[in-house]
């Protein structure tokens, strides 16, 4: 949009990283430790800066990695400054000798050359690690902090089982521990391709292609199974199922050490006769095209088609939600047993129902690990002790029987990358994906809008827009239309992955005549304000403390205390011309920094949110699209004030004269029209957002601004 980044001079947090990644662990491994750690320490809206001897150990793509989680661990970058190691990835992907020059003629002439040792640098606050105490690990099952040890998980994964929903766990019954439930009709690995076609073939090999409605919704082609003669013969779910295991995401695919891992893991097994799992839904959607190239390089590609691994395409698959459908026959098995199925991917996030709806338990790992607890098919195992499964030879097999020393690793990684990789792929951008360049587009200065289209839509943004900017009043007598706990993402909050038929984004494609099988996704639909609309807060697992303990898209209507689903409540609220305010606890808008949690937030008419704490990226988002921030004084949330979502809400000391950070009075009434109030912190943290909201939103802001300028 043309406009600066504005935000408060932020603290610098130092991690101090010293000692070597130990024999047998993985920058994912690193990364996952320094999340955690992070997390605990509370760096959100904070620079983190990594340095010491540790530090310059760890190659390019290992750096990357870490860094690369900044989102995750809260902060508004994870920075390592530039080496020779940083040159030397330069010259690994092909850039010449002049320019790497040139780079690092400019970093010396700035004074910031080279990595940091203890001592060197002031830091607003220092912590330590020493990268020496790194263990293999996972996390989840709902957030990317919460690390578990891979020795440890099966103990923490049963008790997360019985644990209440109310305090993170799946609240299954003692006598449901052990359930298993048999699928009623054969499956197809999940709801994977076979090699007859589908993405694996996208270099053109296969004998059948894909059409449109497959690719986009990166489901491939499942041949059909004849039923077996004995219905006995069909696979059980258990609690832990692997149904999902995806190598994927630009974090973990752009790192070769972890890729190549994870290719001769799958070598190691072959050899030893393993197989996956047919109920395992296995896919690989590395970032980059170059990993194909040294996946064949090294040979290792065939080891992970093998396995399943078959390639789906490039960018963001099941991290971001894209992981398709499972085979029905599994879908149905779940819901009907109440299973805790579980995906395993090395993807950078894990929220709730992002990855799949039907699937309770996701974890993130390296890719060699992802490749494991899919041959393992459950992640209810130790792996550290017990055996993965049988050999061709009849002997168990372990973990340490499949795993790569690093110096085969780095053998691999040295023979496999080649600069000319780099060049090839990425040297002429335009040439580089024909299929792109044939697709037929729309030309002029103005987009002829089709009002049929139930895929992109004339954004309702700028309805009423006139040259004269708001006034800043205050909020009176607003109605909740939810009341969240701690945790709430983005992906609670905005549409992600598939749409539900009996939800009312479903229901609407129906009414315009779209079958169930070509509804997609909210991310290929995000052109068009009426889904994404009807699909903010519909998350299934998100849970509304209005909503009698319903998960998903559902509230009550006040002051009739009807049930109802979220978007249908906020249009009845329209109708009356009533304002709606959103409660939350810690952590509100934490992981991707999706625009449509802000958009549909306010175009479901929320006037503010009132949170014990906010992420930066969503908090600035909804200030964006016109929705206020306020923050709770500690000691202060939805529970501490008894709020049941019967109350009106009012916003007092709101005026053209509002400051950053001002102390605002929210009123709260009950029902029997008592009253209490509680002072808030107002989260417009820079003047400028003070504009940005005063006009309605940064959209209406800059059109104005280019309007007035002409």
């Amino acid at each position: 949009l043309g406009q600066p980044v504005y935000f408060q001079t932020p603290e610098v947090v130092g991690v101090h990283l010293s000692g070597d990644l130990p024999e047998g662990t993985t920058a994912t491994d690193l990364t996952l430790r320094i999340t955690e750690m992070l997390r605990e320490a509370k760096v959100v809206g904070k620079f983190v800066e990594f340095y010491g001897e540790g530090a310059a150990k760890l190659s390019l793509a290992d750096r990357a990695t870490v860094a690369n989680m900044a989102p995750e661990y809260g902060a508004t970058m994870g920075f390592f400054p530039v080496d020779e190691k940083s040159l030397d990835y330069l010259r690994l992907t092909g850039r010449d000798e002049a320019q790497i020059e040139r780079v690092k003629s400019y970093y010396q002439a700035q004074g910031m050359f080279g990595i940091p040792l203890k001592g060197q640098i002031d830091y607003s606050v220092n912590l330590e690690l020493d990268i020496s105490t790194i263990v293999p690990c996972v996390s989840g099952p709902k957030r990317p902090q919460d690390r578990i040890e891979v020795p440890a998980l099966k103990t923490r994964f049963n008790s997360l089982l019985e644990m209440p929903t109310a305090e993170g766990g799946f609240g299954i019954a003692k006598e449901d521990l052990r359930k298993k439930v048999r699928v009623k009709e054969p499956v197809a690995a999940g709801g994977r391709d076979e090699p007859s076609g589908g993405l694996s073939n996208l270099s053109g090999d296969g004998a059948i292609p894909m059409n449109e409605a497959e690719m986009v919704t990166n489901r491939p082609a499942t041949p059909s199974r004849s039923l077996p003669k004995d219905p006995a013969q069909l696979p059980e779910i258990t609690h832990g199922q692997v149904l999902i295991a995806a190598i994927t995401s630009c974090t973990n695919t752009s790192n070769p050490s972890v890729m190549i891992a994870a290719g001769l893991v799958a070598r190691k097994a072959r050899e030893k006769g393993l197989k996956v799992n047919e109920l395992v839904k296995t896919s690989l959607g590395p970032g980059s095209r170059v990993v194909t190239d040294y996946l064949e390089e090294t040979d290792l590609q065939k080891d992970l088609d093998a396995l399943g691994f078959n390639l789906v395409g490039y960018g963001c698959t099941t991290c971001i939600g894209n992981s398709g459908p499972l085979d029905p026959a599994i879908e149905a098995a779940i819901k009907e047993g109440n299973v805790v199925g579980a995906s395993v991917l090395s993807g950078n996030r894990n929220f709730e129902a992002r990855v799949h709806g039907a699937l309770k338990a996701s974890f993130l790992m390296s890719p060699p690990l992802v490749v494991a607890y899919a041959l393992a098919g459950t992640v209810n195992i130790d792996l550290s002790n017990d055996a993965i499964g049988t050999g061709s030879d009849g002997q168990p097999v372990y973990l340490k029987d499949i795993w790569p020393s690093n110096e085969e690793i780095e053998t691999l990684v040295l023979s496999g990358l080649k600069p000319e990789m780099f060049c090839k792929k990425y040297g002429d951008l335009d040439a580089a994906n024909p299929e792109w360049n044939a697709i037929q587009s729309s030309t002029g200065d103005i987009y002829g809008w089709d009002e049929e289209s139930t895929y992109i839509q004339s954004p309702p943004f700028f309805e009423g827009f006139s040259m004269q900017s708001g006034e800043i009043g205050a909020l009176d007598d607003l109605r909740p239309l939810a009341i969240a706990g701690d945790s709430i993402t983005t992906d609670h909050i905005s549409p992600a992955g598939a749409i539900k038929e009996d939800g009312p984004a479903g229901r609407h494609l129906n009414e315009k005549g779209v079958e169930k099988k070509d509804f997609n996704s909210f991310g290929s639909r995000r052109g068009n304000d009426r889904i994404m609309t009807r699909g903010t807060f519909a998350n299934v697992r998100f849970k509304n403390k209005m909503a009698d303990g319903k998960e998903g898209g559902y509230t009550k209507l006040m002051p009739e205390g009807t049930p109802m689903d979220i978007f249908d409540a906020a249009q009845e609220y329209k109708k009356r011309g009533t304002g709606l305010i959103v409660i939350a606890g810690e952590d509100y808008g934490m992981g991707s920094s999706r625009d449509w949690a802000a958009k549909g937030t306010a175009l479901l008419g929320v006037k503010a949110v009132v949170a014990k704490s906010f992420e930066r990226i969503h908090r600035s988002n909804l200030i964006g699209m016109g929705v206020l921030p306020f923050q709770f004084p500690e000691g202060f949330s939805d529970e501490s004030l008894g709020l049941t979502g019967e109350e009106t809400f009012s916003l007092l000391g709101l005026s053209e004269g509002i400051q950053p950070g001002q102390t605002v009075t929210m009123a709260i009434v009950s029902p029997d029209g008592s009253q209490q109030t509680v002072d808030l912190t107002l989260r417009i943290d820079t003047d400028i957002e003070i504009e940005y909201y005063r006009h309605g939103g940064i959209l209406q802001y800059v059109l104005r601004d280019i309007l007035s300028e002409s």
